[in-house]
């Protein structure tokens, strides 16, 4: 619940932030409630004449399903009429062209309405502002084009930096045009960068680069983390070490050191680093692909020791991650009953704890639904190198309305690459993450 005695301060800091500013990113944590203190300003700037058509670009789940539901729980928002422009082509089309206030719709359809449509929106919102981190993605090319039509814009995320500060230029490009960050990414990186890496192909940053940054940023970015305005249980991360078996140890060590391993008489090879990485995770969960995207079978220690878990706390209900498709299919066969998260109506029935196990891939099930109702335990049985999505997935269930300590257990294959992705690649930019919150974290923001 709400601390009571931050509810007023927490409120009107985010709605002055866009009622005052119309161009901010509002980075607020998950479970925050981004979604309705978002609908509370829209609402006040349309009755204050000061939009007329808003355009709110999400994730395709959460354009489907979190919006317009939101706005029915609260008297004050249910005179917003809302239009979803997702699905087929005609569907979009007839959502565009019945006019109401607030158009939905998916972030992989902006280049096609862009293209396609004729422009009517003076305020967009994009939900999980940090799908458009990247200056050489279509859909931030595509929305660089209607900026000049836009009266108002606002940005939100709960992970804005999710790979380090060079995830920040576009989205404050979005909202100033590159008078804080400069015009250009070049630039951002020539000024605040330098080369690292083999070849120079990466960045890091210059000494206190990172501290110019975020005092550059923070006049038009609000920032609130859950630790100061909700009091939730507490949250336990569980790591789960599994010994794999001599020769999946084995055929692990002579992949990561050849770059190919024979199974079942073909050659499975990993022709780059990145490459490689992702055949040494799938070890790490029992199965690997080959060129040919069959499945060859390596161990099951870890579907062994989730059927453990499952076993040793029968009055528990399970949201299983995994990461491949091969893990789905894994998991399928060993638990037939665990249904894979696809519609709402799955949502609804795993909060009314009709679901024991709920399979689900972060990337599709990381931003905005709400399944804290339906148990308090995720499994990690694959890892994720995004650190967004891990991030988002973990507040599925730690969230607003969560009754009951989280534990979040991560199956690690001991010795592996699995090590390596939890305690390096994700905590470490984690901190870099916590560092750009930290410092433009206030209670309450002033214009």
């Amino acid at each position: 619940m709400l601390k009571r005695e931050n509810l007023h301060h927490y409120q009107n800091s985010a709605l002055n932030v866009v009622l005052n500013k119309k161009k901010c990113a509002l980075f607020l944590d998950m479970g925050l409630g981004k979604t309705t203190t978002t609908l509370t300003a829209i609402h006040d700037l349309y009755y204050n004449f000061s939009v007329e058509r808003i355009l709110i670009i999400a994730p395709l789940k959460v354009a489907n399903n979190v919006w317009h539901k939101e706005a029915q729980k609260w008297e004050h928002l249910q005179e917003l009429d809302i239009a979803i422009a997702t699905g087929s082509v005609d569907e979009r089309l007839s959502a565009i062209n019945s006019n109401k206030t607030i158009t939905l719709i998916n972030k992989e359809n902006v280049p096609w309405l862009i293209e396609k449509c004729k422009w009517k929106w003076d305020m967009v919102v994009i939900d999980e502002s940090s799908s458009f981190k990247s200056a050489r993605a279509k859909r931030f090319r595509a929305l660089k084009k209607v900026m000049k039509y836009i009266r108002s814009i606002v940005l939100l995320s709960g992970t804005p930096s999710p790979n380090g500060m060079m995830d920040l230029w576009s989205q404050m490009y979005l909202i100033d045009q590159g008078e804080r960050l400069g015009r250009t990414i070049t630039n951002y990186r020539q000024r605040f960068f330098v080369p690292d890496g083999y070849m120079g192909y990466n960045y890091k940053l210059k000494p206190g680069a990172k501290e110019q940054i975020m005092e550059l940023i923070k006049d038009v970015c609000v920032t609130m983390t859950a630790e100061d305005y909700l009091e939730l249980p507490e949250c336990i991360n569980v790591n789960e070490f599994i010994e794999l078996p001599d020769k999946a140890k084995q055929q692990y060590k002579e992949l990561e050191k050849e770059f190919i391993i024979s199974l079942d008489d073909i050659d499975i090879e990993s022709p780059s680093k990145a490459a490689l990485g992702n055949k040494l995770l799938q070890i790490c969960n029992g199965s690997v692909y080959d060129a040919e995207r069959n499945v060859h079978e390596i161990h099951n220690e870890k579907i062994e020791r989730l059927k453990e878990i499952i076993e040793d706390n029968p009055g528990e209900n399970f949201l299983v991650a995994y990461n491949y498709k091969h893990d789905l299919e894994k998991l399928q066969k060993a638990f037939p009953k665990a249904v894979k998260l696809e519609t709402a109506k799955q949502e609804d029935d795993w909060n009314k704890g009709k679901i024991k196990i709920l399979l689900a891939h972060p990337a599709s099930a990381g931003h905005g639904l709400n399944l804290q109702y339906g148990g308090n335990v995720i499994i990690w049985y694959g890892l994720t190198w995004n650190l967004e999505y891990y991030q988002q997935f973990n507040k599925r269930l730690h969230r607003q309305g969560q009754k009951n300590i989280v534990r979040n257990i991560h199956l690690i294959a001991k010795g592996c690459l699995d090590e390596k992705v939890l305690f390096f690649a994700l905590s470490g930019k984690a901190k870099t993450q916590k560092d750009l919150i930290d410092y433009l974290k206030h209670e309450l923001y002033q214009n």
